[in-house]
């Protein structure tokens, strides 16, 4: 990789009834540049990552972030989808740019406004990103996607209700200290593990707990190549940066592991030349607590079906051996989908440039990001470090 993260923005994830999407565009775009301390006019390309998908009328929006600053006017702007890694892939096709030396600063926004959509409706939506020829009947939403995962999974290792419900509680707990999250409370393991009123089975085993929040929100970053980065005031550098996409349709893969995000570990870590044991955090992708607890093994920090004892021995806690998500995760923060995968590159960033309050990981140095589309289909793996 040649480039680095030298500005960001993130705006609160949550229900915004005030704002739309150019809006939130605008708020998160103008506050990137000034973060990065460099004009509009000074853009050389601009990726949005936008999954819409129906969520919002509006079907070409690339030129919305235009909208933000006269100066981008007549600018190259693209937009950018791979299901729930949208934000992602805009981040890669901005580093391609730079690679390729088609642009020396790239502005990357990522947005989705979900909140006002019927429930029944945005279900409709998002399983748009499961394999629809076969899988649209049977899984009237991702939840019942995660569901079924989560039945085979307890079918082959036992039931691990106990784990989720500590990455959830975990997830929640860290999530009171980001400013950016949509549920900044405490809701402890007790209240996770139980069924109740307020916390009743969605699908399958999975309880309201188990599932990440429909939000709005918006999140932009502006990436540089290393002449640039070597001026600014701040600099993160993309160490490595590596997607793997696996069959769409889930017949014929073997759901209990997510071999795409396994394959995007490995190929991720050896480009950067590390080791899991290298890092000092990881923002990983719990659009369920169901992904997160195979993330742990496809990552390589249990062997296959032992995911439980990372979080049930606290490894993935802030204080833990390998800190998961002290951003709160998709769990805490929400999940604009849009937004999510540049979401989890700020977060990063924050944590390795000593920006992060109250949830700075003292010290950290290298830090992972894994983004996941679909049922580990599109599957983005990014090793981040500051720039020396």
């Amino acid at each position: 990789m040649t480039a680095c993260i030298v500005g960001w923005s993130h705006m609160p994830f949550g229900k915004h009834e005030g704002e739309d999407y150019e809006s939130m565009i605008g708020r998160v775009t103008t506050g990137a540049l000034a973060d990065a301390g460099i004009g509009a006019g000074e853009i050389d390309a601009i990726y949005l990552g936008l999954f819409n998908a129906g969520m919002m009328a509006q079907d070409f929006p690339a030129s919305l972030v235009l909208q933000a600053d006269p100066a981008l006017r007549f600018k190259p702007a693209t937009r950018v989808e791979n299901a729930c890694a949208t934000g992602s892939a805009a981040i890669h096709a901005g580093l391609d740019a730079i690679g390729a030396r088609r642009a020396r600063l790239v502005l990357v926004v990522g947005v989705e406004k979900m909140t006002e959509v019927p429930v029944d409706q945005l279900g409709a939506i998002l399983t748009k990103a499961s394999y629809v020829k076969d899988e649209s009947k049977d899984y009237p939403s991702f939840a019942h996607v995660f569901g079924h995962l989560t039945q085979l999974y307890f079918q082959r290792y036992g039931d691990q209700s106990d784990a989720l419900a500590r990455i959830a509680a975990k997830n929640h707990k860290n999530g009171t200290a980001n400013p950016y999250a949509h549920v900044r409370k405490d809701l402890g393991y007790e209240f996770c593990r139980q069924v109740s009123e307020k916390n009743p089975l969605v699908a399958g085993p999975l309880k309201r707990t188990d599932c990440s929040m429909v939000s709005d929100g918006a999140a932009a970053l502006v990436l540089a190549d290393a002449d640039f980065a070597g001026t600014a005031r701040k600099a993160i550098f993309v160490r490595a940066a590596q997607q793997v996409n696996d069959f769409l349709p889930m017949r014929g893969r073997d759901m209990t592991y997510l071999e795409g995000c396994e394959i995007a570990w490995r190929r991720a870590l050896a480009e950067a030349g590390a080791t899991l044991d290298d890092l000092d955090l990881v923002e990983i992708h719990d659009c369920f607590t169901t992904a997160e607890l195979i993330q742990y093994e496809a990552m390589g920090l249990t062997k296959r079906g032992q995911g439980a004892r990372a979080v049930l021995e606290g490894w993935t806690e802030k204080t833990g051996k390998l800190p998961v998500n002290p951003s709160g995760g998709l769990k805490s923060k929400g999940h604009p989908i849009g937004a999510t995968g540049v979401s989890m590159h700020v977060l990063a960033a924050m944590q390795l440039a000593g920006e992060a309050g109250g949830m700075q990981i003292a010290g950290a140095e290298l830090a992972g990001v894994f983004n996941m589309g679909g049922t580990g289909v599109a599957n983005y793996c990014t090793i981040l470090e500051p720039w020396r």
